[in-house]
């Protein structure tokens, strides 16, 4: 990868650590290409960026349609020539006990956790093969290495994520690098998708210490800024105060 600039596409970067790793990497002279389905968001935060001196484009993007995510990767890179970081960081994290037999958000958190990632991997992984170098970085979570009372499919997502990130750090050559960076407890809109009223109270409390989003973005930026031979594997990232 080359030394100056990058190009970089984040998912989900409409709110939480997304919008914050656009902010941060946008300040680090970096050109973003943001995704997300709520393009009303997209705009807004590719203008303050641009008016603060930095680049940024968007297009809306659902990380659960595949075609969708290659034409998100395709148009990344027709509007700058190049691609050379996906940040594959959309999730969604709707908690509850499984006897709560909640399927249908099981289902989404597939969709939307591992299928968003296996597409962002499948669209960019052929453009950065070409073009001689890449990196991707998976946004995971603490839940990744553990698992707690209503978050089992949640955890089992993350997991997910965390093998397929060692898998495709095992299968490249040393030209596409690979980053997963697992945040505990974040300050983020990830807990309004909670329905279940038992398990949205607690993480009302687990929340009561949390880390800010701009603390994942400088994990993501460190990462993002290392020399072509260095791949940093893999950031966890906690409340100095928290125990998960």
């Amino acid at each position: 990868m080359r030394n100056e600039a990058k190009v970089v596409a984040v998912t989900g970067a409409s709110s939480g650590i997304g919008e914050a790793t656009a902010r941060r990497l946008a300040a680090d002279g970096h050109r973003l290409f943001l995704g997300a389905r709520r393009t009303g968001r997209l705009d807004a935060l590719s203008r303050e960026i641009g008016g603060a001196g930095g680049t940024a484009a968007f297009q809306r993007l659902d990380v659960t349609d595949a075609a969708d995510v290659r034409a998100f990767v395709a148009a990344a890179r027709e509007h700058y020539g190049r691609m050379d970081v996906m940040v594959n960081n959309a999730g969604v994290m709707p908690l509850s006990p499984l006897d709560a037999l909640k399927v249908d958000e099981w289902d989404r958190m597939i969709d939307v956790n591992v299928r968003g990632v296996l597409h962002g991997i499948a669209a960019a992984l052929p453009v950065m093969r070409a073009q001689g170098g890449g990196h991707f970085v998976n946004v995971a979570s603490v839940g990744a290495y553990e698992v707690s009372p209503t978050a089992a499919v949640y955890c089992a997502t993350k997991f997910a994520v965390r093998a397929l990130s060692e898998g495709l750090r095992q299968e490249s050559d040393g030209s596409v690098r690979v980053t997963l960076v697992s945040p505990g407890v974040t300050e983020s809109e990830l807990a309004e998708g909670i329905s279940d009223p038992a398990a949205r109270e607690a993480m009302k409390a687990y929340r009561a210490v949390a880390l800010p989003a701009s603390a994942v973005a400088e994990a993501i930026a460190y990462a993002v800024a290392q020399p072509a031979g260095v791949d940093v594997n893999e950031i966890v990232v906690r409340p100095a105060a928290s125990a998960q």
